[in-house]
């Protein structure tokens, strides 16, 4: 049985199906798969005690293996899952070094196999290259969260949590189709992140299927890497190529910073930016309206920590009060939100540098 709960957007669109249970607003849930966490040694079930899933249970220990933070959004994964994980005196809290490559951290995660964790939390460099280290943890009986990047096996994890990189895109279509609509000349350009992620090809398609709502479309697409440098030459690229643009995409706020400086260092002033992740950098420039940023979306870091207490709460055999004792879920989309001046003071906490 699937259980999926979310905010609308395009009529019909994306297997919608009936909501039955809701975890938390704006939270995507589906039911879990035959992977079974190890059994808890307190007796714990699968219900949540009466004290809630806050309340103090058996220790367990939680490794936690990511890429290398080449740019700030994967250092502040780092940094949320840390900091979480410093909440509860149950939980042994592990990050691997953390990997250059998709080898370096197949490795990693193998020793952290032999350590025989309580549960893995995987961070993959990559999701398709990192299935197979993933279905080698679940068959040592260690739950895996996958986190952000998934395997391409729903037998390689107990949990994939992400954001929902489909409303993503879609939300920022619809403030750019919002801002725009009845100019259906509009030159609109796209910086993506990394072309081959399913997650930029979801951002994409979101965010094309929101334009055609408004009866826009893309008119120039470049390809970055979620660094600055890349997303300043992304831009650079783009203005060669569109001597004029009213709005640009831009799947990611560390590319942001170095695709406004192109802008800026090119004079260019005639188009808008909506950036994704909310950044502390892009948050300050909604806020002062000092550049091209008018609006953001969130896609925020911070799911490292919703990684580290599904981790916890799995490992320990237990669930969550509002799932009325029925299993944790297999997988958890994250709703994006559109943030701009209006509402932005409400997302400065979720910032990151």
């Amino acid at each position: 049985m699937t259980v999926r709960v979310t905010n609308r957007y395009s009529a019909g669109r994306r297997r919608l199906l009936t909501a039955v249970a809701v975890v938390a607003a704006g939270v995507v849930l589906t039911s879990c798969t035959s992977n079974t966490p190890k059994s808890s040694n307190s007796g714990s079930t699968s219900s949540s005690s009466s004290t809630g899933a806050a309340a103090t249970g058996k220790k367990v220990r939680i490794l936690f293996s990511g890429p290398v933070a080449d740019h700030g959004f994967l250092a502040a994964i780092n940094s949320f899952a840390k900091a979480e994980a410093a909440k509860y005196p149950d939980v042994d809290f592990k990050a691997l070094e953390a990997a250059a490559d998709a080898p370096s951290q197949i490795a990693a995660v193998q020793t952290a196999i032999a350590e025989k964790p309580d549960a893995l939390i995987i961070f993959p460099q990559d999701g398709d290259q990192l299935t197979g280290v993933g279905k080698a943890a679940t068959a040592a009986g260690i739950p895996v969260i996958n986190l952000d990047r998934k395997f391409n096996d729903a037998s390689a994890y107990r949990m994939f949590l992400a954001g929902d990189n489909y409303k993503v895109g879609f939300n920022a279509g619809t403030y750019i189709g919002q801002k725009l609509k009845g100019k259906p000349n509009s030159v609109i350009g796209e910086i993506t992140g990394i072309a081959t992620l399913a997650l930029t090809k979801e951002r994409s398609q979101g965010f094309k299927d929101a334009l055609a709502i408004y009866g826009l479309k893309v008119s120039r697409q470049v390809n970055a890497s979620f660094t600055v440098q890349s997303g300043q030459q992304a831009m650079a690229n783009l203005l060669a190529a569109a001597p004029h643009l009213d709005a640009v995409f831009n799947h990611d706020d560390d590319q942001n910073i170095g695709s406004e400086a192109a802008a800026a260092q090119a004079g260019r002033k005639e188009f808008f930016i909506v950036g994704t992740a909310c950044s502390n950098t892009m948050l300050k420039h909604i806020k002062a309206g000092d550049a091209r940023i008018e609006a953001d979306v969130t896609f925020t870091p911070a799911i490292s920590a919703t990684a580290v207490s599904m981790a916890r709460l799995i490992a320990q055999g237990r669930s969550m009060p509002d799932l009325a004792g029925l299993p944790m879920p297999s997988n958890m989309l994250i709703d994006s939100e559109l943030v701009t001046k209006d509402n932005v003071a409400q997302f400065e906490k979720f910032g990151w540098d």
